[in-house]
C-alpha cells in the first residue's frame, strides 16, 4: 500500500518525476492495494442515503462520508482519529481517503484483457499460435477449442460449435477428450504451454 500512497503524494508535485509507465499488476499487487473487497452492486440505500456494507461505495472500505465521524454515529469528533468502529467497520478519519483508498472485485471466472488480445499481434494468439478471429470465437463464448484430445482423431487447439462438439461427445464418449470455453480454456492451454 505504500507504493500506491507514496505515487499519489507524488502526483500532487508533478515536477518531481520525469515520465511515467502504465503496466499490468498482478493480482497479488491488486488485493495488496485493496483496503477490501466489494461483494455487492449496490451503491446508497435508497432510505437511509448511506452508502450499502459490502458495496460500490461502502464506508468500512474506503472511508467515512463525514469527517471523523463513523457511519453508525458512535464515534465522533477528532479525539477518535484512528479508531475503527467495532459496530460499522469504518475507520475513523478525514473523508478525503476515499479518493485515494482502493478496492477490489473478486471475478467468478477468469478473463482475458484486452492488451493482450487485441494488441498487434495478439500476445495470446502468437503464445498459441491462433488466428485473433479463432481466439475471440473461444473467449466469446461461440466455439469451444480442444485443450486435450485423448485417443480421438481430434486435434489439440481444434475449435468446435456446440453441435460439433455433442456429436463428437456422442461418437467418442464424454470422457475420452476434454474442449473448453472462454477464457477459462485459454487459461488452461496457457498453463499447458512448455515456454522453455
Amino acid at each position: 500500500m505504500n507504493e500506491l500512497t507514496k505515487f499519489t503524494n507524488q502526483l500532487a508535485k508533478p515536477e518531481t518525476f520525469d515520465q511515467i509507465q502504465i503496466g499490468i499488476a498482478s493480482p497479488e499487487r491488486i488485493r495488496s492495494w485493496s483496503f477490501g473487497e466489494i461483494k455487492k452492486p449496490e451503491t446508497i440505500n435508497y432510505r437511509t442515503f448511506k452508502p450499502e456494507r459490502d458495496g460500490l461505495f461502502c464506508a468500512r472500505i474506503f472511508g467515512p462520508v463525514k469527517d471523523y465521524e463513523c457511519l453508525c454515529g458512535k464515534y465522533k469528533r477528532m479525539k477518535y482519529k484512528g479508531v475503527v468502529c467495532e459496530k460499522c467497520g469504518v475507520e475513523v478519519t478525514v473523508t478525503k481517503v476515499r479518493r485515494e483508498r482502493m478496492g477490489h472485485i473478486e471475478l467468478a471466472a477468469p478473463v482475458a484483457h484486452i492488451w493482450f488480445l487485441k494488441s498487434l499481434p495478439s500476445r495470446i494468439g502468437l503464445l498459441l499460435d491462433m488466428q485473433l478471429k479463432q481466439l475471440e470465437r473461444v473467449l466469446y463464448f461461440e466455439h469451444y477449442i480442444v485443450t486435450e484430445p485423448g485417443l480421438t482423431p481430434l486435434e489439440k487447439f481444434q475449435l468446435l460449435t456446440e453441435d460439433e462438439l455433442l456429436e463428437a461427445q456422442d461418437e467418442y464418449g464424454e470422457d475420452a477428450f476434454t474442449a473448453g470455453i472462454g477464457a477459462e480454456a485459454v487459461k488452461i492451454m496457457l498453463m499447458d504451454l512448455d515456454l522453455e
